[in-house]
């Protein structure tokens, strides 16, 4: 039996992975008949050999492949002038492979793990007919809402309409930090109905909302709501050593927007470049790149540094080191 299970919401597939193990009996002895390959290495005969390795104890053979068909993605036109020779090989390579899962026994269950994949994938292309395809796509709008709604029903809650799109808003699509967040609100609020105000004082992709407005003030030298918005941060409980390692993580995306978007980047792309699974975060950086002029950036990115090496060499305490780099950039003005 063959399995192709792909896509970014590595949650989601993992979950998948677990039900396939669920139905290959004892948990133990699968266990002592599981075998996990490294796809971006893995031969031909070295798939052949595992697979064809009889199940000891078992009735079953449990093979699992991550990024064998990412391997195979058509690579852009300048990368493969620069290798011609590796994608002729490839391509023989990929012939074997094709060859050698097809003859699978019986007692193997193969599953090929991977990432995103394209429409042109020549593996892909060729298995998938015999295969059982799963494919797993970031969950947004609608489908993430319901996916919060189910799992907080599972974890023995309610949650309100407003609760459930902050918290879609907050923390995006990274299911791994959702159902973290999940599991908190629910402790947090012992049975009650998780209203938005929970959400705010809980899950910690608050404070990154938090931050983002003081990076604004900053930027716009307004004085007072960044002052404001740092103490509300530090009454929450947030370090001062976080917010100085948040301050410089926003502005240093900021500024990595600003290069993609004049090398033409689409917005999917910068996404992914940036790792960000939060929409709100996406819009949010997205929108300062447009608003902040380069020169700006610097002069606070490097202040930003100042103010860390005054910390670590005790010159200033934490909070009055964040006071100080609050007056004194929303002192300057331009010019």
């Amino acid at each position: 039996m063959l399995y192709i299970l792909s896509g970014q919401d590595d949650f989601s597939l993992g979950e998948s992975l677990e039900e396939i193990k669920r139905g290959l009996g004892d948990q133990a002895l699968l266990a002592a008949n599981t075998t996990i390959l490294d796809g971006q290495q893995a031969t031909p005969d070295q798939l052949r050999a595992v697979c064809e390795t009889v199940p000891f104890l078992s009735e079953r053979r449990l093979v699992i492949v991550k990024g064998l068909l990412e391997r195979f993605e058509p690579r852009s036109k300048s990368s493969s002038q620069k290798k011609i020779t590796p994608v002729t090989n490839q391509r023989n390579e990929y012939k074997l492979l094709v060859a050698c899962i097809n003859e699978i026994p019986d007692s193997t269950i193969l599953v090929l793990i991977d990432g995103r994949l394209g429409r042109n994938n020549p593996l892909f292309k060729a298995l998938s007919a015999r295969a059982e395809v799963k494919t797993f796509p970031l969950l947004r709008n609608t489908k993430l809402r319901q996916w919060i709604q189910r799992h907080v029903i599972e974890e023995g809650g309610s949650i309100s309409p407003g609760a459930v799109d902050l918290l879609a808003k907050l923390v995006g699509s990274n299911l791994w930090i959702m159902k973290s967040e999940i599991n908190k609100l629910a402790l947090f609020t012992s049975g009650r109905r998780i209203e938005e105000e929970d959400v705010k004082r809980v899950v910690s992709y608050a404070q990154q909302a938090n931050v983002f407005a003081m990076v604004d003030a900053i930027l716009e030298f307004k004085a007072g709501i960044a002052e404001q918005s740092l103490h509300q941060l530090l009454e929450r409980g947030a370090a001062p050593a976080y917010l100085l390692v948040m301050l410089s993580r926003q502005v240093q995306m900021i500024v990595r927007v600003k290069e993609l978007r004049n090398q033409g980047k689409p917005e999917v792309e910068i996404q992914n470049k940036l790792g960000l699974t939060s929409e709100f975060a996406l819009r949010k950086t997205l929108e300062r790149a447009g608003r902040y002029p380069l020169e700006r950036l610097k002069e606070v990115y490097h202040k930003l540094l100042e103010t860390d090496l005054s910390i670590k060499t005790g010159k200033y305490g934490g909070e009055l080191a964040l006071s100080i780099l609050i007056a004194e950039l929303c002192q300057r003005r331009k010019i």
